[in-house]
This record gives structure tokens, C-alpha cells and sequence, in this order.
């Protein structure tokens, strides 16, 4: 136990220093090519910090634990959304640039409306339905780019150089792929931990899942969000969270129901019907709607919402341990 709570102490220090190089080279590279911050969030920043998710699904896959793959990725978007994102908007509320908005928000939408098709269908999914969501990710990663390239010259000019510590191309990669390995580490040093510890306090396996390995995983897009709020680019912020939403269903789903298809896990019930189709799929749609409604309407966030998804996300917490 002591050795366990020693490494989940090692973990979160290179989730810290790994989200601050990550994020200075994404803005750095951001800042040479002229490129929309929200857009880098929601792509390059975005699979850096999926990636402990990425890792875990994929390893609980390969070992047969589909709750674990299932529970990381439903529970990844919802405490990205009503903790992460959720926080960042209750400190600093701001304007968003909805045209940059639009494309990760739509995109996500899309594969949440295919994936709720599966799971109330068939109760199920299959591997050819894996391969589609991954065939998604490529999709939009291709879009991502082209776009990117389009609004090169026409976004934001990406405030004048400010005389700031210039780095090089090469250095702001080096701080890219150093960050994202650091955060990767960390998060799974923090998850195989946090598990043995919240194993031998009793937490209840079904409940691992959906809460301590799902803010495990999210643990990175909230050392970024602090980070990026930290530096002034909470834009880059919010991109990260939507981003790392949409990559969670297409990518960390994908992955876990290629690798071993899988049917939704039913050992939590709620009035005769299956928990997760009851709460927890309804949850992670609800929070994303009131996360991207508002913003995609009036092109700002208003730190009621962030208030009142903080509120959500006690409460999903609290349905999850106490019932």
C-alpha cells in the first residue's frame, strides 16, 4: 500500500510537468504556423492528453474487462465535461470562436448519436462497429488538417509575435512529445495505483470504471486546462476538452471494441433496466449539450454553466458509490 500511494504521488508530479511542456509547445507551434488555438487544442493537444485513456481501454480489452473499457470512456467525457471543462468555465468564463467550435462539436455529436444507436439496438457493439468509430477519427483528423490550412491565413492573426522567449520548431516538438510521454506515465502510474488503493479501501469493481480510473484518465486534459487557464489560452482549453470527448468514442472505443467487441455492462440495475443506459450514456449527452449549446449560440460561456455542471458531476459521483 505504501509503495502504491508513493507511485500515485510520482504520477501526479509528471502529470503536472508533463501538461506544462505539452501545452508550451502545442501554443508555440500554434502561435508559428498561425493556427486557431482552439483548433490545436482539439487535435494535437486532444490525443496527447486521450492517450492514458487510449492505453487503458486497450489493456482492459485485451484482458476481457469490458466494464473497465466501457466505464473509462462514458465516464473520460463526463468528467471532462462537467469537471474539467466545468471548472475552467466557473474560474474564467469568456468568448469562444464559434466557427473553430463547430467542427469538433459536430463531429462528436455524430459518433454519440451512431454510438447510442448501437448500444439501445443491440446492446452491443461489434467489431466492425470499432472500425468504423477508428475509420471516424481518421475521417476528421483529415478535415482537422484541411481546415487548419484553410483558416491559415484567415483567423485570428495570432496576436504580433509578442517578444517572448522564442523557441524552435524542434525544441516545441521536443516539449510536445517529452509533455505527452510525461503525461501518459503519470496518468497510468496513477490509475494502476489509485486502483490498488481504491481496492483496499473496498470500492466496488463496477464503480472503478465510470469514477477512479475515468478521472485517472482525465487527470491529463485537467492538468491542461489548469495549465492552459494558468497561461492565458483557454481556448486552447476548451478545444482540448471537445477534442478529447470526440476522441474518446472514435478512438478509445474504437480501439477496446476492435480489439474485443463487447455488450454494455449490466451488473448495476435501476428500476429493472440497465444503469448505463438509463444514466450513465443520457449523463455524458446532457453535459456535452450544455457545455456546447450556449457557447455555439452566443459564441461566449457563462460560469452558470460551469457551476451547474460541477453540480452534475457531484451528483453523478455520489449516484455511483451510494446506489
Amino acid at each position: 500500500m505504501f509503495v502504491a500511494v508513493l507511485l500515485f504521488l510520482v504520477g501526479f508530479v509528471l502529470l503536472i510537468k508533463g501538461g506544462d511542456w505539452f501545452v508550451d509547445g502545442a501554443t508555440g507551434i500554434a502561435h508559428r504556423f498561425h493556427l486557431p488555438e482552439l483548433l490545436i487544442g482539439a487535435t494535437v493537444v486532444s490525443i496527447g492528453t486521450t492517450l492514458p485513456e487510449v492505453m487503458v481501454s486497450a489493456q482492459a480489452a485485451m484482458q476481457g474487462n469490458s466494464g473497465i473499457s466501457y466505464g473509462n470512456a462514458i465516464g473520460s467525457i463526463i468528467c471532462n465535461t462537467s469537471l474539467i471543462a466545468a471548472l475552467t468555465i466557473a474560474i474564467k468564463p469568456g468568448k469562444v470562436n464559434r466557427k473553430s467550435l463547430m467542427l469538433p462539436s459536430a463531429a462528436f455529436f455524430i459518433s454519440a448519436f451512431l454510438y447510442c444507436l448501437f448500444a439501445y439496438t443491440t446492446g452491443e457493439f461489434k467489431r466492425w462497429q470499432g472500425i468504423l468509430f477508428l475509420c471516424m477519427f481518421a475521417a476528421y483528423m483529415v478535415i482537422s488538417v484541411m481546415q487548419m490550412k484553410k483558416g491559415n491565413s484567415a483567423d485570428e492573426p495570432a496576436a504580433e509575435e509578442e517578444e517572448k522567449k522564442e523557441m524552435s520548431l524542434a525544441q516545441e516538438l521536443i516539449y510536445l512529445i517529452i509533455g505527452a510521454a510525461a503525461i501518459a506515465l503519470g496518468a497510468n502510474l496513477l490509475v494502476e495505483n489509485g486502483t490498488i488503493i481504491a481496492k483496499a479501501l473496498g470500492v466496488p469493481d463496477s464503480v472503478i470504471g465510470l469514477t477512479m480510473v475515468a478521472l485517472g484518465t482525465s487527470l491529463p486534459e485537467l492538468i491542461t486546462a489548469i495549465t492552459s487557464l494558468m497561461k492565458g489560452h483557454g481556448a486552447l482549453s476548451l478545444g482540448n476538452v471537445i477534442g478529447a470527448n470526440l476522441f474518446n468514442i472514435v478512438l478509445v472505443s474504437g480501439a477496446a471494441i476492435t480489439i474485443a467487441p463487447f455488450a454494455i455492462p449490466a451488473e448495476k440495475q435501476l428500476m429493472g433496466m440497465n444503469s448505463s443506459l438509463l444514466v450513465d450514456i443520457p449523463v455524458m449527452l446532457g453535459v456535452m449539450l450544455l457545455l456546447c449549446v450556449p457557447a455555439l449560440k452566443t459564441g461566449k460561456l457563462y460560469r452558470w454553466q460551469g457551476i451547474t455542471l460541477l453540480c452534475i458531476y457531484a451528483m453523478f459521483t455520489l449516484y455511483q458509490f451510494l446506489i
